[in-house]
């Protein structure tokens, strides 16, 4: 009798730890499915928010297309009075702390001769803009406006740039003429002009940025007048190299000085 209570005890405690380990499976189960209800739940709300956020960002693509628009005859009004500033695009970009740097001598030399320069966003603002450089005649070059556009397409970035009738003798970099090996031009260092003829095909879109373009574009043109006035400071020209950037300075405050009449 004690054998069969014994066998019959242990069949009972089979049986519960079978009911217990169904009860977990349905149990996990059923947590398993209230989870992806919840996710599925959740990425409907994603699904909605991305809706709203592309609408967004069209009205807000609308909304600056608005605004060039009403800009446009405030910036030509600004070129204008630029024009009568003796040196203001080259003194506005030795000012910079970044474009400065960009400027070699012959640089400087030429970019007295700049008239003008115009930002442009394309109609659709998604697809691109251009910079344009205006010039008045001077001898390094034939033309009058040099320009660099970036193209958004969806396979890249594709930009171009007028492609510059040096005069006789002159040619990157500094005013003279380099022979090209191969497909590449050797420069004896970087310059404005190394950025500006540097126009291809950016295929891979962690080299689409340039940095230049975008300083240009949403720094200096939007307020160039910040740069013009913009008083390096001091402590920069302290120590033994402080001549040659003293010099600098001097010939920036002195081109300031000349544009507002002072002696």
């Amino acid at each position: 009798m004690f054998g069969l209570r014994k066998e019959k005890m242990v069949a009972d405690k089979g049986k519960r730890m079978k009911v217990a380990e169904k009860g977990e499976e349905e149990n996990s189960e059923q947590i398993d499915g209230d989870l992806v209800l919840s996710i599925e739940k959740l990425q409907e709300i994603q699904d909605e928010l991305e809706k709203i956020n592309e609408e967004a960002s069209e009205k807000v693509l609308e909304v600056e297309q608005k605004y060039n628009v009403i800009r446009k005859p405030f910036y030509d009004k600004r070129n204008d009075i630029i024009k009568s500033i003796p040196d203001f695009w080259l003194t506005a970009f030795l000012s910079h702390p970044a474009l400065g740097e960009l400027l070699t001598e012959e640089d400087q030399k030429i970019f007295k001769h700049i008239s003008s320069l115009e930002v442009e966003d394309f109609k659709d603002l998604k697809s691109g803009y251009s910079i344009t450089f205006n010039f008045n005649p001077n001898p390094y070059f034939e033309d009058t406006k040099l320009t660099k556009t970036f193209n958004f397409l969806d396979e890249g970035t594709k930009i171009t740039a007028t492609h510059i009738k040096w005069k006789e003798g002159m040619g990157l970099p500094n005013g003279v003429s380099h022979e090209k090996k191969g497909n590449k031009r050797q420069f004896a260092e970087e310059s404005f002009f190394t950025w500006f003829t540097d126009a291809q095909q950016k295929d891979d879109m962690d080299e689409i940025h340039d940095e230049v373009a975008e300083i240009l574009k949403e720094d200096l043109w939007p307020n160039p007048l910040t740069y013009f006035n913009n008083e390096a400071d001091e402590e920069d020209f302290d120590g033994d190299e402080g001549d040659e950037e003293v010099s600098v300075e001097m010939r920036i405050a002195g081109l300031r000085n000349l544009a507002t009449g002072k002696r």
